[in-house]
């Protein structure tokens, strides 16, 4: 049996009282729409991202550029928390675009045998993942956006993907505006902090974002600012099992891990006892 199949009866069976899933935010619905249609399950949601990676003038640059590829480009894109909106401020947006070009660049010259020790960049999923990712870069070349490394298939065969850097991207772009789920990043400029705020919340998503600065108080009044459910300063994706990890909005309705993680599970119930009251 399929997933679909299975995944359909178990939130329609009655005899299920919650159901957690992670997958795309087009399933989760389906998943919510069934559980309420049978026993009015709980659903714990734990869906896509489209997550903002802010990096101001004063960020250490070599370390923003390392963070910032590893939050996109970590297997191979396929990650629901990838920072795939990179808002830079103009001062050193160049440079930054440079180097995430040529951290991209490197991890193209270790694309190979996702079993081969040397190898750091493998295959997206399946044909299916392969080609819709191909057509997010195809639309963004078609909208006017650059791509100004990758956007090309590896090879002849199986499913690999260059890392790839795309500039000039606007904010009614798809590339910008819905999740990819693979090594794409589309990096674009800021000039004061409160416009990348907003340009960060002109989404529909709410998983993560990351913030790089070494402004402490800047970094925590963004990180309270933006519409999502974990912040990452001066790093990206570095999560921890004892911190809860979710989302807002069309991300999902749930955490996982940490304390909170362990609540989700868990019935409150009132027990009201008479020691002594008479009436």
């Amino acid at each position: 049996m399929t997933g679909q199949t299975v995944g359909d009866a178990i939130a329609r069976h009655l005899d299920i009282s919650l159901v957690s899933f992670t997958g795309s935010t087009l399933t989760g619905r389906k998943v919510q729409e069934a559980a309420a249609k049978s026993n009015l399950k709980v659903v714990h949601l734990e869906l896509g991202g489209k997550s903002p990676n802010i990096i101001f003038d004063d960020a250490d640059l070599d370390q923003a550029i390392k963070w910032s590829s590893q939050g996109i480009f970590f297997n191979m894109g396929q990650a629901c928390i990838a920072g795939s909106r990179i808002y830079v401020q103009e001062g050193i947006y160049d440079r930054f675009v440079e180097g995430l070009s040529q951290s991209a660049k490197e991890l193209l010259s270790r694309t190979g045998d996702p079993f081969a020790e040397a190898t750091q960049h493998g295959p997206q999923a399946s044909q299916l993942q392969f080609d819709r990712v191909m057509e997010y870069i195809d639309s963004a070349k078609a909208d006017g956006a650059t791509i100004y490394t990758g956007g090309e298939r590896v090879g002849t065969s199986g499913y690999f993907l260059q890392p790839t850097v795309i500039t000039n991207a606007t904010p009614d772009m798809k590339i910008v505006k819905e999740e990819v789920f693979g090594p794409v990043a589309a990096v674009m400029k800021f000039k004061t902090e409160e416009e990348v705020i907003e340009m960060a919340n002109e989404t529909s998503y709410g998983l993560a974002c990351g913030v790089f600065t070494e402004n402490n108080s800047r970094a925590l009044r963004v990180c309270h600012e933006l519409n999502a459910g974990m912040a990452f300063v001066n790093c990206y994706g570095w999560a921890d099992v004892q911190v809860p990890f979710g989302g807002y909005r069309q991300s999902g309705n749930a955490r996982e891990m940490g304390e909170e993680g362990i609540y989700e599970f868990t019935q409150l119930k009132s027990v009201h006892v008479n020691v002594g009251l008479k009436i």
